[in-house]
């Protein structure tokens, strides 16, 4: 069987609707990319079923960059970098009162070991979904507008491609497999400039009107592994 494409980017996103992290290598269990979204600041007056404080509010929670790191007894800590340089830890005051300020909304922060997933653990786009857009919408190409979990390169079928793999299993690598369980309905997220928050509509619009507002799938992993950029993708069933 040969493999339908690779991975070439993968992501992870710390705090949920700022900036994510690049990574190389990285372990995919039950629960995701470790850390991914394991941060979410949560609308205290909200009743909704998606209570989350996210960039549809507060576009400039994209400028926040997260990171990483692992103290002196080694465990895991997540400090955040404002847009005007100050870093703070993710759970401290500082940070949370400043959030508020900008959403203009009382917040708490929430550590969800699981993930504050929108659907699935796993988000998915082809580098052909993401050129495409690109040259209809007449936006430059950058995938992190769509934030995926990973970015990957067909060597099997075109633009849009991936949306045809609901249903089925893909391995990532040697051993990580995922079940494409549903396309990736698109928000208003994806006008916005990952960098500068700058709003595109015609990004959206584009999506919308051309490809029935999807781009890209999601998925549920239902074997862990080890993953690293460069890997083959092979589709399963």
């Amino acid at each position: 069987m040969d493999p339908v494409g690779k991975i070439v980017q993968i992501a992870r996103y710390p705090v949920k609707s700022m900036r994510g992290e690049a990574l190389t290598a990285s372990r995919l269990s039950l629960q995701g990319l470790a850390e991914d979204r394991r941060y979410a600041f949560v609308q205290t007056a909200s009743r909704s079923d998606f209570p989350w404080l996210t960039a549809r509010q507060v576009p400039e929670l994209l400028r926040y960059k997260p990171a990483v790191e692992r103290d002196g007894s080694g465990e895991v800590v997540v400090r955040v970098t404002t847009p005007a340089g100050a870093e703070w830890p993710v759970d401290s005051e500082e940070l949370r009162q400043e959030i508020e300020r900008l959403s203009g909304q009382s917040l708490f922060l929430l550590r969800n070991n699981r993930g504050s997933y929108d659907t699935a653990q796993v988000s998915i786009i082809s580098r052909q979904t993401i050129l495409r857009i690109s040259e209809e919408s007449g936006i430059k190409e950058n995938p992190r507008r769509f934030r995926p979990n990973f970015v990957i390169d067909l060597s099997q079928g075109g633009a849009y491609e991936e949306v045809n793999w609901t249903g089925r299993i893909l391995r990532l690598g040697e051993s990580a497999r995922v079940a494409i369980t549903k396309v990736d309905e698109r928000c208003v997220i994806i006008t916005l400039d990952p960098d500068t928050t700058e709003a595109s509509p015609e990004v959206l619009r584009c999506v919308a009107q051309q490809h029935r507002n999807v781009a890209g799938v999601y998925g549920a992993v239902v074997a862990a592994g080890e993953i690293r950029a460069g890997d083959p993708i092979w589709l399963e069933t």
